[in-house]
């Protein structure tokens, strides 16, 4: 172990690679953002409404829950190309192109799982808010409120996935030192040349990264929630 974290202040102290840190983060960050508030409003319209197809539906985003990430890159690649339907919009091998690629990869995942917890939640907090008078603002307020946990682990989900992914931001992003390298894909490239220790060393910088901020969210959650219990 020691081996390997004696190479982290070099990763630190290189401009690229620095870089691609704050790529990874960056990436992460604005495509969960988008993908947080597209499944939450997808996933809760989903549970609301009955309509024919409703099954079909949700079976097709099962299925893009577990889409290889490849995949998804490939067909974003196909759609930003020049001659693509997207392509005059000059997205192929830029930052915003990866937050296109990883939206399409994470928002179907969210919606999946707000649906699925909102399918055990909202049938008694509507049934508890028609009681109350509440208007569909208010239920739909109550509703948002009583799944904040189950929203918590749904963006958490997405975020883990987003700053995890390598295949579609490789084909997408094109993997270029200093514009689209994610500390995924260069740790991809590292172990590509053969620099296996600088790869590893990468890789625990980006769990240690994670882990910081994943304890700061999780410190927050917690002194809300105590804050509510007072």
């Amino acid at each position: 172990m020691r081996e390997f974290i004696q190479y982290i202040p070099y990763i630190l102290s290189d401009e690229i690679l620095i870089h691609s840190i704050y790529t990874s983060f960056s990436l992460a960050f604005v495509a969960t953002s988008i993908s947080a508030a597209l499944g939450i409003f997808f996933g809760l319209l989903l549970e609301r409404n009955n309509f024919p197809g409703k099954t079909i539906i949700i079976r097709i985003n099962s299925t893009l829950m577990g889409m290889p990430p490849v995949v998804i890159g490939l067909i974003v690649y196909m759609l930003l190309m020049r001659r693509g339907p997207l392509g005059h919009f000059s997205l192929l091998f830029t930052f915003w192109g990866m937050v296109f690629a990883q939206v399409l990869i994470i928002t179907p995942i969210v919606c999946g799982m707000i649906y699925t917890y909102a399918n055990k939640t909202a049938p008694s907090v509507r049934v508890f808010a028609k009681t109350m008078g509440a208007s569909k603002f208010q239920v739909t307020k109550l509703l948002l409120k009583e799944m904040r946990h189950e929203m918590y682990f749904a963006i958490v989900a997405g975020f883990g996935r987003s700053i995890s992914e390598v295949g579609a931001v490789m084909i997408v992003g094109g993997n270029i030192a200093g514009r689209t390298r994610t500390m995924t894909t260069a740790i991809s490239t590292l172990s590509r040349q053969g620099i296996f220790r600088q790869g590893i060393a990468l890789g625990l910088t980006l769990m240690i990264m994670a882990f910081i901020l994943q304890s700061i969210v999780a410190h927050i959650r917690k002194r809300e929630e105590g804050e509510e219990n007072h």
